[in-house]
Order: structure tokens, then C-alpha cells, then sequence
């Protein structure tokens, strides 16, 4: 019984990671209302502006971050490419500059 607070707080954690995984998307490779598929450059295009619509998507219905109607792993692709973008790159422009002596 003394182990029932620890065995309690791993199934509360089990329980959070289980309800944050991503789900299929059925709207995969399927046209939106303009018989559009998005792909790779849209992709990267609302990556980049990915902080903008976030913040504007918490004050409208009809702005979203995210395309559904996209052709998968290239827009995927794309999305996270245009958010390396936005945020910088990867870790090695957190290192600085070094300077000559």
C-alpha cells in the first residue's frame, strides 16, 4: 500500500500522454473547398507565419494554424522547415559568435 501513491501518479501520467497524441488526419490528400491539395511550399509558408496565426486563431474561428487538407509527410515537412525558419535555425545559433583574439 505505501507504493499506491507512486503506481497512482504513473497512471495519471500515462493517462496525459495518452490524450496528447496526435490522431490520423482523415482529410489527408482529400481537396478542400477549392479542390486544392496543400503541399510542400504551403507547408513551409504557414510555418513561417505559424506565431502569427496562432495568436490571431485565439480571437477568430475562421483563422487556423494548421492546413488539413494537405498531401502529408510534405507538408509536414514544410510546416516544421518554415518553423526553423521563424525560430532561428537549429541549436547552433544559440552558441553565439566567437570572437578572434
Amino acid at each position: 500500500m505505501k507504493n499506491a501513491p507512486i503506481y497512482l501518479m504513473i497512471a495519471l501520467l500515462v493517462m496525459l500522454l495518452a490524450g496528447c497524441a496526435a490522431g490520423p488526419n482523415d482529410l489527408s490528400n482529400t481537396p478542400d473547398g477549392e479542390g486544392e491539395v496543400t503541399g510542400f511550399w504551403k507547408g513551409l509558408w504557414h510555418g513561417i507565419i505559424a506565431p502569427v496565426t496562432f495568436v490571431i486563431s485565439l480571437f477568430t474561428d475562421k483563422v487556423h494554424m494548421y492546413e488539413v487538407h494537405n498531401n502529408g509527410s510534405w507538408y509536414n515537412f514544410g510546416f516544421l522547415l518554415g518553423m526553423l525558419i521563424f525560430l532561428g535555425g537549429g541549436g547552433r545559433g544559440s552558441a553565439g559568435i566567437k570572437r578572434r583574439r
